[in-house]
Protein backbone atom coordinates (compact mmCIF):
# COMPACT_ATOMS: atom_id res chain seq x y z
CA UNK A 1 0.00 0.00 0.00
CA UNK A 2 1.71 3.32 -1.30
CA UNK A 3 0.56 6.37 0.76
CA UNK A 4 1.58 9.45 -0.57
CA UNK A 5 0.50 13.50 -0.52
CA UNK A 6 1.10 16.41 -2.77
CA UNK A 7 3.12 19.54 -1.80
CA UNK A 8 2.68 22.96 -1.69
CA UNK A 9 6.36 23.69 -2.55
CA UNK A 10 6.74 24.08 -6.46
CA UNK A 11 9.75 21.97 -6.94
CA UNK A 12 8.11 18.71 -5.62
CA UNK A 13 5.40 16.90 -7.69
CA UNK A 14 4.80 14.40 -4.61
CA UNK A 15 5.73 12.62 -1.17
CA UNK A 16 5.01 9.40 -0.72
CA UNK A 17 5.93 6.25 1.21
CA UNK A 18 5.03 2.54 1.39
CA UNK A 19 5.78 -0.59 3.16
CA UNK A 20 6.39 -3.67 1.12
CA UNK A 21 4.92 -7.30 2.87
CA UNK A 22 3.84 -10.13 0.79
CA UNK A 23 4.18 -8.58 -2.74
CA UNK A 24 7.85 -9.90 -4.86
CA UNK A 25 7.45 -7.60 -7.54
CA UNK A 26 4.92 -4.90 -9.13
CA UNK A 27 4.31 -2.88 -11.92
CA UNK A 28 6.08 0.20 -12.65
CA UNK A 29 3.97 2.70 -14.02
CA UNK A 30 5.53 5.15 -16.56
CA UNK A 31 5.99 8.29 -15.36
CA UNK A 32 8.17 11.58 -16.53
CA UNK A 33 9.10 12.70 -13.12
CA UNK A 34 12.20 11.76 -11.41
CA UNK A 35 12.54 10.60 -7.76
CA UNK A 36 14.60 10.69 -4.96
CA UNK A 37 13.99 7.51 -2.88
CA UNK A 38 15.26 5.87 0.31
CA UNK A 39 14.42 2.30 1.39
CA UNK A 40 15.30 0.54 4.33
CA UNK A 41 15.74 -3.33 3.91
CA UNK A 42 17.26 -5.67 6.75
CA UNK A 43 18.38 -3.14 8.80
CA UNK A 44 20.53 -1.76 5.56
CA UNK A 45 19.72 2.08 4.26
CA UNK A 46 20.06 2.45 0.60
CA UNK A 47 19.44 5.66 -1.61
CA UNK A 48 19.22 6.13 -5.81
CA UNK A 49 17.83 8.79 -7.82
CA UNK A 50 15.37 6.57 -10.38
CA UNK A 51 15.23 8.21 -14.01
CA UNK A 52 11.66 8.93 -15.96
CA UNK A 53 10.10 5.14 -16.95
CA UNK A 54 8.97 5.91 -20.60
CA UNK A 55 7.05 2.76 -20.68
CA UNK A 56 5.30 0.13 -18.25
CA UNK A 57 8.06 -2.69 -16.84
CA UNK A 58 7.98 -5.20 -13.84
CA UNK A 59 10.32 -4.42 -11.17
CA UNK A 60 11.17 -6.39 -8.04
CA UNK A 61 9.85 -5.49 -4.64
CA UNK A 62 12.36 -6.65 -1.43
CA UNK A 63 10.12 -7.93 1.12
CA UNK A 64 9.52 -6.13 4.42
CA UNK A 65 11.25 -2.89 3.00
CA UNK A 66 10.32 0.35 3.83
CA UNK A 67 10.40 2.93 1.14
CA UNK A 68 10.41 6.94 0.86
CA UNK A 69 10.08 8.86 -1.73
CA UNK A 70 10.22 12.73 -3.32
CA UNK A 71 9.01 12.57 -6.95
CA UNK A 72 9.92 15.83 -8.60
CA UNK A 73 8.51 18.63 -10.20
CA UNK A 74 8.53 18.64 -14.34
CA UNK A 75 11.20 21.39 -14.69
CA UNK A 76 13.40 20.45 -11.65
CA UNK A 77 16.55 18.85 -12.32
CA UNK A 78 19.68 18.36 -11.03
CA UNK A 79 22.61 19.67 -13.07
CA UNK A 80 25.55 17.72 -11.65
CA UNK A 81 23.19 14.64 -12.83
CA UNK A 82 21.56 14.98 -16.14
CA UNK A 83 17.94 13.56 -16.11
CA UNK A 84 18.47 12.78 -19.83
CA UNK A 85 20.98 10.16 -18.92
CA UNK A 86 18.77 8.45 -15.99
CA UNK A 87 15.69 8.03 -18.56
CA UNK A 88 14.51 4.24 -17.65
CA UNK A 89 17.54 3.75 -15.22
CA UNK A 90 18.67 5.37 -11.81
CA UNK A 91 21.91 6.39 -10.02
CA UNK A 92 22.65 4.52 -6.99
CA UNK A 93 23.54 6.87 -4.17
CA UNK A 94 26.97 5.20 -1.89
CA UNK A 95 27.42 5.81 1.86
CA UNK A 96 23.69 6.06 3.05
CA UNK A 97 22.48 5.50 6.98
CA UNK A 98 19.82 5.85 9.12
CA UNK A 99 20.80 9.33 9.83
CA UNK A 100 22.91 10.91 6.92
CA UNK A 101 23.54 10.89 3.15
CA UNK A 102 26.32 12.14 1.13
CA UNK A 103 25.11 15.04 -1.56
CA UNK A 104 27.91 16.54 -3.30
CA UNK A 105 30.26 16.07 -0.87
CA UNK A 106 28.36 16.97 1.72
CA UNK A 107 26.17 15.02 4.99
CA UNK A 108 22.64 15.75 5.08
CA UNK A 109 20.12 14.34 7.02
CA UNK A 110 18.34 11.50 5.81
CA UNK A 111 14.76 13.31 5.04
CA UNK A 112 11.55 11.47 5.42
CA UNK A 113 7.95 11.90 4.68
CA UNK A 114 7.02 14.50 6.98
CA UNK A 115 10.02 16.89 6.16
CA UNK A 116 10.92 16.13 3.06
CA UNK A 117 10.16 20.15 2.31
CA UNK A 118 12.56 20.97 4.37
CA UNK A 119 15.23 18.74 2.69
CA UNK A 120 13.97 20.00 -0.88
CA UNK A 121 14.66 23.79 0.11
CA UNK A 122 18.16 22.82 1.27
CA UNK A 123 18.77 21.36 -1.71
CA UNK A 124 17.45 24.70 -3.41
CA UNK A 125 19.20 26.85 -1.62
CA UNK A 126 22.48 24.98 -2.23
CA UNK A 127 22.23 25.00 -5.89
CA UNK A 128 21.79 20.80 -6.08
CA UNK A 129 18.62 21.35 -8.08
CA UNK A 130 17.27 24.23 -10.25
CA UNK A 131 14.52 25.24 -12.46
CA UNK A 132 13.87 25.80 -15.64
CA UNK A 133 10.32 28.06 -15.61
CA UNK A 134 9.46 27.71 -19.20
CA UNK A 135 8.72 23.84 -18.95
CA UNK A 136 5.79 23.93 -16.67
CA UNK A 137 4.74 27.00 -17.99
CA UNK A 138 4.56 25.43 -21.54
CA UNK A 139 2.78 22.38 -19.81
CA UNK A 140 0.21 24.45 -18.29
CA UNK A 141 -0.64 26.15 -21.20
CA UNK A 142 1.85 29.20 -21.29
CA UNK A 143 2.73 30.52 -25.16
CA UNK A 144 6.36 29.85 -24.95
CA UNK A 145 8.20 33.08 -25.68
CA UNK A 146 11.17 30.85 -27.50
CA UNK A 147 11.35 28.76 -31.20
CA UNK A 148 10.40 25.24 -30.90
CA UNK A 149 14.26 23.72 -31.89
CA UNK A 150 14.95 25.65 -28.31
CA UNK A 151 12.22 24.59 -26.35
CA UNK A 152 12.84 21.34 -27.65
CA UNK A 153 16.49 21.13 -26.24
CA UNK A 154 14.79 22.66 -23.03
CA UNK A 155 12.64 19.93 -22.47
CA UNK A 156 14.88 17.56 -23.03
CA UNK A 157 17.40 19.09 -20.51
CA UNK A 158 14.93 19.47 -18.16
CA UNK A 159 13.05 16.23 -18.40
CA UNK A 160 14.81 13.82 -20.61
CA UNK A 161 11.86 13.66 -22.51
CA UNK A 162 9.67 15.33 -25.29
CA UNK A 163 6.66 17.40 -24.55
CA UNK A 164 4.55 14.48 -26.79
CA UNK A 165 6.09 12.01 -24.75
CA UNK A 166 5.34 13.54 -21.28
CA UNK A 167 1.70 14.47 -22.35
CA UNK A 168 1.17 11.11 -23.54
CA UNK A 169 2.07 9.62 -20.32
CA UNK A 170 0.03 12.16 -18.22
CA UNK A 171 -3.24 11.15 -20.62
CA UNK A 172 -2.00 7.51 -19.79
CA UNK A 173 -2.13 7.91 -16.24
CA UNK A 174 -5.28 10.34 -16.39
CA UNK A 175 -7.11 7.51 -17.84
CA UNK A 176 -5.95 5.08 -15.02
CA UNK A 177 -7.06 6.89 -12.62
CA UNK A 178 -10.87 7.19 -14.31
CA UNK A 179 -11.09 3.77 -15.13
CA UNK A 180 -10.20 2.59 -11.28
CA UNK A 181 -12.75 5.58 -10.12
CA UNK A 182 -15.33 3.43 -11.99
CA UNK A 183 -15.56 5.71 -15.79
CA UNK A 184 -16.67 3.35 -18.52
CA UNK A 185 -13.64 3.07 -21.69
CA UNK A 186 -16.23 4.71 -24.08
CA UNK A 187 -16.07 7.75 -21.62
CA UNK A 188 -12.88 7.89 -20.46
CA UNK A 189 -11.75 8.35 -25.00
CA UNK A 190 -14.53 11.28 -24.55
CA UNK A 191 -13.15 13.07 -22.44
CA UNK A 192 -9.25 12.74 -23.04
CA UNK A 193 -9.64 12.64 -26.36
CA UNK A 194 -8.11 9.27 -27.72
CA UNK A 195 -9.11 8.43 -31.43
CA UNK A 196 -11.00 4.96 -30.31
CA UNK A 197 -10.77 2.07 -27.55
CA UNK A 198 -7.99 0.97 -29.48
CA UNK A 199 -6.39 4.15 -29.17
CA UNK A 200 -6.60 4.32 -25.52
CA UNK A 201 -6.06 0.63 -25.04
CA UNK A 202 -2.95 0.48 -26.89
CA UNK A 203 -1.74 3.52 -24.57
CA UNK A 204 -2.64 1.87 -20.72
CA UNK A 205 -0.91 -1.25 -22.23
CA UNK A 206 2.25 0.46 -22.92
CA UNK A 207 2.45 3.60 -20.26
CA UNK A 208 0.60 1.36 -16.93
CA UNK A 209 1.12 -2.20 -18.01
CA UNK A 210 -2.95 -3.01 -17.64
CA UNK A 211 -5.92 -3.47 -19.41
CA UNK A 212 -8.92 -1.49 -18.58
CA UNK A 213 -10.28 -4.39 -17.16
CA UNK A 214 -7.28 -5.46 -15.01
CA UNK A 215 -7.77 -2.10 -13.79
CA UNK A 216 -11.26 -2.50 -12.58
CA UNK A 217 -10.00 -5.84 -10.75
CA UNK A 218 -6.15 -5.08 -9.29
CA UNK A 219 -4.23 -7.80 -8.92
CA UNK A 220 -2.81 -7.37 -4.89
CA UNK A 221 -0.01 -9.95 -5.46
CA UNK A 222 1.19 -7.70 -8.21
CA UNK A 223 -0.18 -3.40 -7.15
CA UNK A 224 0.94 -0.50 -9.37
CA UNK A 225 3.75 1.49 -8.50
CA UNK A 226 2.68 5.14 -7.12
CA UNK A 227 -0.60 6.30 -9.52
CA UNK A 228 -2.49 9.11 -8.72
CA UNK A 229 -5.16 11.66 -9.72
CA UNK A 230 -2.53 14.23 -11.83
CA UNK A 231 -3.46 17.56 -12.02
CA UNK A 232 -4.21 18.99 -15.23
CA UNK A 233 -2.38 19.85 -18.26
CA UNK A 234 -2.53 22.64 -20.64
CA UNK A 235 -3.19 21.88 -24.57
CA UNK A 236 -0.47 21.19 -26.55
Amino acid sequence: MIESRPSELPYIERVWRSRSDDVGRMMSVATSHWELVFWEHQGAMQAAVLGPETKASHAPVPGDADFFGISFALGTSMPHLPVSRLVGGNAEIPDVTRRSVWLKGSAWHVPDYDNAEAFVRRMVREDIVDTDHVVPAVLGGAAPDVTDRTLQRRFVAATGQTQGAIRQIHRARQAAVLIQEGVSSQEVVHRLGYFDQPHLARSLKRYVGRTATQLSAPDPQEPLSLLYKPGPMGPA
